[in-house]
């Protein structure tokens, strides 16, 4: 079976699919459409995705158009290497983590992250209502990096188990943007608190590293990178 998966460089949902495929060891192609060219809303991807988002997987006739729905679609299509669990407590366990990191850490990492890559440059001065409204972003994004903290706490290497899955597919581009910004926007990130994420996490900083020295991870990270 031919996978191609349509997405952005960058883009957190379409990047959770290239992990999935990656710990799953399948090949794949990739069409990386332009952002600056609006392809997502050009005739051909609409005939795939009415939408205009991103990911879309095409295989052999199926289209899919959604990460989570992907995501339980190649554990049904390859079951080998699961990505959500072996058992029914595993895949509970699984699919708990990866929806509240889907409802809280992406939208708080939006709500930040927008304003860190797409604003002036500068952080707005305190007191301000564009600096209370960014500080809120902060603290939900320390929140959830405080909760992913207790998840491993307990030892395990995985955030729910021993091996990756589909909650490592949704957590670590959130992480890795958030590096991101803290390699590109050090002044603004460091001012909210950001500038020692091995000192504050440092049970995800050790799950980050894991994660992203497990085999073909690297090659998944956005191409406008490097």
């Amino acid at each position: 079976m031919t996978l191609t998966v349509h997405t952005f460089s960058g883009s957190p949902r379409g990047w959770r699919v290239l992990l999935g495929l990656t710990f799953k060891g399948l090949s794949w192609n990739t069409n990386y459409l332009s952002l600056a060219e609006r392809d997502h809303h050009k005739p051909e991807f609409l005939s795939l995705n009415p939408r205009h988002t991103v990911p879309v997987v095409e295989a052999d006739g199926v289209t899919l158009r959604d990460s989570l729905a992907i995501l339980a679609w190649l554990d049904r299509q390859y079951p080998e290497k699961p990505l959500f669990g072996n058992t029914p407590a595993e895949a509970a366990e699984v699919w708990q983590v990866a929806m509240e990191c889907c409802d809280y850490l992406r939208d708080a990492n939006r709500q930040l992250l927008s304003e860190v890559f797409f604003g002036d440059g500068t952080v707005p001065d305190k007191g301000t209502e564009k600096r209370q409204s960014l500080q809120t972003a902060v603290d939900l994004v320390h929140a959830e990096l405080r909760y992913l903290e207790t998840l491993l706490s307990d030892g395990r290497a995985y955030l729910a188990g021993n091996t990756p899955g589909a909650a490592e597919a949704i957590v670590y581009p959130e992480i890795r943007l958030l590096q991101r910004a803290l390699e590109t926007k050090a002044h603004i990130m460091t001012t909210l608190g950001f500038e020692a994420p091995e000192q504050t996490c440092p049970q995800l900083a050790a799950w980050k590293l894991r994660v992203e020295t497990l085999p073909g991870v690297a090659a998944t990270s956005p191409v406008h990178w490097t």
